[in-house]
C-alpha cells in the first residue's frame, strides 16, 4: 500500500518552532518529488515549500516563509522534514506533504494530483 505519514504539528507561541515529518511507504521521494501544502480556514491551500528530488534537488519556498522553513529530505528513512523556525500568527494551517511535482495553484488540499498525507494542524499563538 502506498501512502504518506505525516507528524509533528502542534501548538506553539508567536516566535517558537516546530519540526513536521513525512515518511513515505510504496514509493520513494527521490524519484516523486515532495512538498509541503497549507490550508488556512477561510484561505485556499497553497504550497509552501516543494524539492524537485526526482530532477536536481532544487527547493521552492514561497516568499512568507523563506528564511524561517527548511525543507530537508533522508532518503534512507523515506522521510522529508519541514523545520519551521520564528513561527507567526498567519502560519497557523493544516499542514499536507504530498509527493509529486510542485502543484503550483492547487485547488484545494488535498487535491486530486499526487499522494497526499493525512495533514497535520499547526497553531501559532499571539
Amino acid at each position: 500500500e502506498v501512502h504518506l505519514v505525516e507528524s509533528g504539528g502542534g501548538s506553539v507561541q508567536v516566535g517558537g518552532s516546530l519540526r513536521l515529518s513525512c515518511t513515505a511507504s510504496g514509493l520513494s521521494f527521490d524519484v516523486s518529488g515532495v512538498g509541503w501544502y497549507r490550508q488556512a480556514p477561510g484561505n485556499e491551500c497553497e504550497l509552501v515549500s516543494h524539492i524537485r528530488s526526482e530532477v536536481d534537488g532544487s527547493t521552492y519556498y514561497r516568499a512568507s516563509v523563506k528564511g524561517r522553513f527548511t525543507l530537508s529530505q533522508d532518503n534512507a528513512k523515506n522521510t522529508v522534514y519541514f523545520q519551521m523556525n520564528s513561527l507567526k500568527p498567519e502560519d497557523t494551517a493544516v499542514y499536507y506533504c504530498a509527493a509529486g511535482p510542485p502543484i503550483l495553484i492547487p485547488v484545494a488540499c488535498p487535491a486530486d494530483i499526487g499522494l497526499w498525507g493525512q495533514g497535520t494542524q499547526v497553531s501559532v499563538s499571539s
